[in-house]
């Protein structure tokens, strides 16, 4: 059930992230929710491996957020399109 949590909350995570992040993404609602989930289970993953923090709390949606957006920009510098000459 944790794992489902982490699943939804990425949702919201992919959502808020590319809010934050600047600039225009290259992909749609699908990709921003895949990152989103992504960064969510990649930073419970590892925030509850090196013991930042147990298995419910505040810092985990904070973390995805954060996990969601590098991943966003990683994503953005990887497949964004140069429209300069």
């Amino acid at each position: 059930m944790h794992w489902l949590w982490v699943f939804i909350v990425g949702l919201v995570v992919g959502i808020l992230a590319k809010l934050i992040s600047p600039g225009k993404d290259p992909g749609g609602f699908i990709i921003t929710g895949l990152l989103g989930i992504a960064g969510s289970f990649v930073a419970t993953y590892v925030g509850e491996r090196l013991h930042l923090w147990g298995p419910t709390g505040g810092a985990h949606f904070l973390a995805s957020i954060g996990g969601a957006v590098i991943l966003l920009a990683v994503y953005h510098w990887l497949f964004g399109r140069n429209n300069e000459g």
